[in-house]
Order: structure tokens, then C-alpha cells, then sequence
């Protein structure tokens, strides 16, 4: 009822179609509320919500006050005006001859209730609202008004007198408002909104994927890190400070524990070591997307651009899919952190059984998309999270805690029917887990533990549904059968002429970066952004750096010439000396 004044429009940024807009408005979380001046004709990215929570009536209270401090060249004309009369208009009003309805609404300063019902009305003919502070007591004793909000009435025949309404609220004002004789909802033109484009052609049917829920699907694991990798982060157009020290250190971890496939193994392995080769303050994400894609043609390394949920398919597209395979990614995390505690060796991370959930922490801090999970989350974290002594323990901390999530969404909006929010594991796939004492349900942590470790270990991943590279190089072609998949997560091992080939083409990303920043600074500010202008990179499997490779070649050079001096200087030297002791022959 209120589009004369402001519309409301809705873009769903997991929709694949729709990444490239969330990207250049830049939008970090979800919801995100963006208002959008009336008439604007540059490009703007709007100006950002910022009230005290999400509930419906704030943020309608919200969109009043973008109203009314809305420019009043550039409003739009259906607005009414939405400021309180003065008493002074409030008498004149009696003393004019009407062929409408005014209705008054009397309300104190902090109240929205006069400013809704003229918004609820404004489609409305035959019938004008406005709206009064309770300064003036006089006039409101005259008006025989003893409380706020209330509503007093002028009628065309010029009789006037106070609404008596039970309960009073926008509601009620506006529906008794609307029912008057006379007042009917005006003809309007339909709003004029941009013609979509017929999708049908190209909408896929979603089949829905019959799926074990004792297992672990990889389809699911590899989905979570391609919507992480491709769409979160895109929300960041330049990654520095806190968020890329997060962003390293949760590559780190990903590359040396994901029990994935050896080229998304590859994939991670590889950035996380291109990460570490950049002595740069920042990067724009522009390069990190380039090598998850793979720009720089890495042999051996790939990560499926397709969302494929298995284990986390819901019954609508909108229901679970992403969140639910970020928990079983920190859950895969943490487990194969507790089975392979030396992996982190030499990392910089291996000092405590906190790391992985510290850092995990850090990343939806920084980069999860639902704002008040992220609140959610650090608020358990703050509670107990450094009461964390050992990696089982961090491994039941994430799994209660994913258990306190479930009960405080348990039949929430955004729960789905088919997958209701319930305490896991069920006792269908765990019977150990659950006892019983003094008829209280109860649950046997070390059964819990040995659950966990069984259910997100290698062993008990099945790679049903996930795609494989086209490429022969990278992996075989086709569809590949459940031991052809196992055998693939092995670490890549590779020959000597690989990894030269893979350390140029990391060459070639690096100086992308550095092109990147130089766009992006003007030429000027990506210099000042290396710490160290002595960059090590490897040249030919050596770990000379591109200037010690520019002074050989000078040295060369020079030495080169020096020779050559040398030669004509000794060469007409003994020229001389020929001439002076030549002895003619008799």
C-alpha cells in the first residue's frame, strides 16, 4: 500500500544469476537492506540500513524515517507530507468547508502510528490524513482526547468528533479509516517494472538425489568450498588486513587437512602456497578468483563451478544447501585435526588444539553471509571456547554447539519440513550416543567421539554426484567409479618438469596481482604494498629471486665487455711491438 511512496524489491544473491550484482553493490551479509533515493539517475550502491534489529516494525519505522529525510526536490509527489501539523492548522481545518474526510491523528513525539496510517491511507481517495504531536493540551481537553494514539475525525458535512476504537492501533485505525462512505481505492496504473526475461527454456528441473544420511557425500563438501571460494568472498573486492590473515590461515588448515579429492587437494595446496609467495598487504580477490579457475592452467588441479547438494538438498532452494554443508566442512575439519594432529606441523598453526576452531571463528566473523548467525556463533565462542584443551575436545565443542543451533531454530522460518532442527546424532544411526538417567535423556560423549570420527573420516565419504575435470591431464575422463574417486585423494606427488611448469605459472599470478593492485591504486599505492622488494620466488626449481637473475645478466654483461677490451687492447699492443723490433732480413 505504501509503493507510491516506496517500493520494495527483493534479490536473492545465492542464485548463481545474481552473484555479479550482490559483487558491485557490494553486499557482505544477509539480509541486507539497501535504500534507494527516488530519481537518482548516477549509479549508486544505496545507503545502508543501520537500525537497532530486523524485526518487521523496525524496519518499517525505518523506511518512515528514510521518507521523511528524503530531499524534498527529489520526492517522490504520492508522498504525503509526513510532519506533525501545528495547532494552528489543526483550527483552521475546522473553520474550512470540506468535500473529503481529515483525519487526525494524535500521537506523542516517538510514536509511528499517525506516520503509517497516512501511508496505509495514501491510495485512498476521498480522505485526508494527518498527523499531531500531544504538545498543546488545551486543544486536546477541547477535543475531549484523554490518551495517545487517537484519532479524531472531520467529515465533509462538517460534523467532527473522536474515533472510539477498542484497541488502538495502526491496524485498527487504518481499517476503520478505509470502510468510511466515500473513500474507495484509487485507479492506479500498474507500476511499470523492468520485463524479465522468459527463464523457462533454461530452467533446470532439480531431480531429487536419493542419499544415505550415515554417510558423508563429497558432493556436498566440494559445493560448500566452490560457494565459499566463488560466492562469499566475492563479497570482498580487496582482501587485507584481519580478513586476509583469516582468509590464509583458513587455506592453511583446508589444505592440510580437507580429505578431498587430489585436485581440489592441488587446488588448495597451491593457493595456500601462492598466498604465502605474496608479500602484499592486500590482494584483490579479482587474482584469487583467477587461480580457483584455474586462469593460470595448473596441471592437476579443479574445482567444480556447480552447486551439487546431496546430503544437504532441501525441499525448497531456498532451504539449507550452503549452511548446512559449511557445519559438516568445520565438522570434517576439526575431526581430521584430531586424527592427524601433526599436520599443521610447520604451518605456524600447530600450537594449540584451539587453532581450528579459532580460526574458524575468525572466518565467520569476517565472511559468513547470515550477520546474526556470525552474532550467534560468537557469542558460544566467547562463553567456552577457550576452555579447549585437546583436539577431541574441540571436536565435541563444535558438535554441541551445532546442537545448541539446532534447538534455537527448531521450528524457525528457515527450518525445513522434510529436515526438521533436531538433536544429532538421532538415535537411529548413533544408538550409543544416547542414554538415559533417571529418565533423563543424556548423551555418552565418548560414544559421540568415536561417532564423530567414524562419520567425517575418509573412510565414510561416498563421491556420488561429484563432478569430475574434463580435462585427461587433471583427472580421468567421464564418470568415475566409487574406487577411481578414492584412489584420487591421495596427495599429488607430480614430477620435477611439473613443478617447474606449476612455479611459472605462480610467477605468472604473481605479477597479475601486482598488475591488478596497480590498476586498482592508480600506478601509485601497490609499490608501497610489498613489504620486501627482494621477492623470493623460485626461477628454473632455484630459489634465486628475479633480482639476483637481472644482476647475473648484468654481470655478463659487463664482464663481456671487459673482455672484449682486453683482447684489442693486448691486440694492438702487440701490434706496436712488432713494428719497433722488426729486423729486415739480409
Amino acid at each position: 500500500e505504501w509503493e507510491s511512496a516506496i517500493r520494495i524489491g527483493v534479490l536473492d544473491c545465492g542464485e548463481e544469476e545474481n552473484y555479479e550484482t550482490c559483487k558491485e553493490y557490494g553486499i557482505h551479509y544477509y539480509p541486507t537492506l539497501r535504500y534507494f533515493k527516488a530519481f537518482t539517475n548516477q549509479f549508486t550502491t544505496g545507503e545502508n540500513y543501520k537500525g537497532a534489529d530486523r524485526e518487521l516494525q523496525t524496519v518499517r519505522q525505518m523506511m518512515i524515517d528514510f521518507l521523511q529525510n528524503h530531499s524534498q526536490e527529489s520526492r517522490p509527489p504520492a508522498c504525503p507530507p509526513l510532519d506533525p501539523v501545528s495547532s494552528e492548522d489543526i483550527t483552521s481545518l475546522f473553520a474550512k468547508n470540506r468535500h473529503h474526510y481529515t483525519a487526525i491523528v494524535f500521537e506523542s513525539e516517538n510514536s509511528y502510528v499517525g506516520r503509517e496510517v497516512i501511508l496505509d491511507l495514501i491510495q485512498y481517495e476521498n480522505i485526508v490524513v494527518k498527523r499531531a504531536l500531544n504538545f498543546d493540551k488545551p486543544l486536546l481537553e477541547k477535543l475531549g482526547i484523554t490518551s495517545v494514539p487517537s484519532c479524531y475525525l472531520l467529515h465533509p458535512n462538517g460534523s467532527h468528533g473522536l474515533i472510539n476504537i477498542l484497541k488502538p492501533l495502526r491496524s485498527s485505525f487504518s481499517s476503520y479509516l478505509k470502510s468510511l462512505t466515500g473513500v474507495r481505492k484509487k485507479l492506479l496504473l500498474p507500476l511499470q517494472l523492468p520485463v524479465q526475461e522468459n527463464k523457462e527454456e533454461s530452467t533446470e528441473i532439480k531431480v531429487w538425489k536419493e542419499f544415505d544420511k550415515s554417510k558423508l557425500y563429497m558432493a556436498d563438501l566440494e559445493s560448500g568450498l566452490h560457494y565459499l571460494l566463488r560466492v562469499e568472498l566475492a563479497t570482498h573486492k580487496t582482501l587485507e588486513g584481519a580478513e586476509l590473515k583469516t582468509f590464509k590461515d583458513f587455506v592453511t588448515i583446508s589444505a592440510k587437512l580437507f580429505p578431498g579429492r587430489q585436485p581440489v587437494v592441488k587446488l588448495l595446496e597451491t593457493l595456500q602456497e601462492w598466498l604465502v609467495s605474496l608479500p602484499l598487504d592486500k590482494i584483490p580477490y579479482d587474482a584469487i578468483l583467477d587461480l580457483v579457475n584455474n586462469k593460470m592452467r595448473i596441471s592437476g588441479i579443479f574445482l567444480s563451478k556447480k552447486v551439487q547438494w546431496v546430503g544437504c538438498q532441501g525441499s525448497r532452494p531456498e532451504l539449507r544447501g550452503y549452511s548446512c554443508s559449511l557445519w559438516k566442512l568445520f565438522h570434517t575439519l576439526t575431526v581430521q585435526a584430531a586424527l592427524h594432529p601433526k599436520a599443521l606441523i610447520n604451518t605456524g598453526l600447530e600450537d594449540s588444539p584451539q587453532t581450528v576452531l579459532q580460526i574458524l571463528r575468525r572466518y565467520i566473523h569476517h565472511f559468513f553471509g547470515c550477520k546474526a548467525c556470525a552474532q550467534h556463533f560468537e557469542e558460544m565462542a566467547k562463553e567456552s571456547m577457550d576452555s579447549v584443551q585437546t583436539f577431541d575436545k574441540a571436536v565435541l565443542w563444535l558438535w554441541e554447539k551445532h546442537n545448541v543451533v539446532n534447538n534455537r531454530l527448531a521450528g524457525d522460518l528457515t527450518e525445513d519440513p522434510k529436515f526438521p532442527k533436531v538433536q544429532w546424532p538421532t538415535p537411529d544411526i548413533c544408538p550409543a550416543c544416547h542414554e538415559e538417567i533417571k529418565g533423563l535423556h543424556s548423551w555418552n560423549e565418548a560414544q559421540v567421539l568415536q561417532f564423530m570420527k567414524a562419520h567425517y573420516n575418509t573412510e565414510n565419504i561416498l563421491y556420488k554426484y561429484t563432478e569430475n575435470p574434463t580435462d585427461s591431464s587433471e583427472a580421468e575422463q567421464g564418470d568415475a567409479k566409487e574406487a577411481n574417486d578414492k584412489n584420487l585423494v591421495k596427495k599429488p606427488t607430480g614430477n620435477r618438469e611439473n613443478k617447474i611448469q606449476e612455479k611459472e605459472n605462480m610467477l605468472d599470478a604473481d605479477s597479475k596481482v601486482l598488475e591488478k593492485l596497480n590498476h586498482k591504486d592508480g600506478g601509485k599505492g601497490a609499490v608501497a604494498s610489498v613489504k620486501d622488494t627482494k621477492q623470493a620466488v623460485s626461477f628454473l626449481g632455484i630459489g634465486f629471486s628475479n633480482i639476483d637473475m637481472s644482476l647475473c645478466v648484468i654481470l655478463y654483461v659487463a664482464s663481456s665487455v671487459f673482455l672484449m677490451i682486453m683482447y684489442f687492447f693486448f691486440r694492438m699492443r702487440s701490434k706496436r711491438w712488432k713494428v719497433k723490433y722488426y729486423r729486415s732480413s739480409v
